[in-house]
């Protein structure tokens, strides 16, 4: 089974899964730029701080217990690079932080990805048609 597999080779568990995710978002809520998007958005934290667990920990080990739509969430957001290279480095330094490096660095290469996925999502959302490796960055897409 592939989530017993990641789980015995990372040793993430849903704790710390749990503490990742609360720390980067104790750090993303006070950030400049971050902050005013997910204070425009977020009405209830305990729910999304339970959601945000569950999609870690279902994205971290595949247990497939995670059945939302992110891109859905995310394509409407006034966001481009800058903010997901901010998400990005919150969220590898709070991996660094909370993790033992295997498991940080099986974090921050999912987290990698997503970001990748979910701007190409804003940029399409947004009108910009981005080539292969270029960035989506509102004031230039006009």
């Amino acid at each position: 089974m592939l989530h017993a597999e990641i789980v015995a080779r990372t040793g993430i568990d849903q704790a710390m899964v749990k503490q990742l995710v609360h720390r980067f978002y104790d750090k993303a809520r006070v950030d400049p730029l971050l902050g005013p998007v997910f204070d425009s958005k977020v009405e209830e934290w305990g729910h999304h701080l339970a959601r945000m667990c569950d999609f870690w920990w279902s994205v971290a080990t595949m247990a497939g217990t995670y059945h939302g739509n992110p891109m859905m969430k995310h394509a409407p957001l006034p966001i481009d690079a800058a903010h997901f290279d901010r998400w990005l480095a919150l969220f590898e330094a709070t991996a660094a932080e909370v993790c033992p490096p295997d498991a940080a660095g099986h974090f921050i290469e999912r987290a990698r990805r997503i970001a990748q996925s979910l701007e190409l999502g804003v940029a399409l959302q947004a009108g910009a048609r981005p080539r292969p490796g270029e960035r989506f960055h509102r004031d230039a897409a006009g």
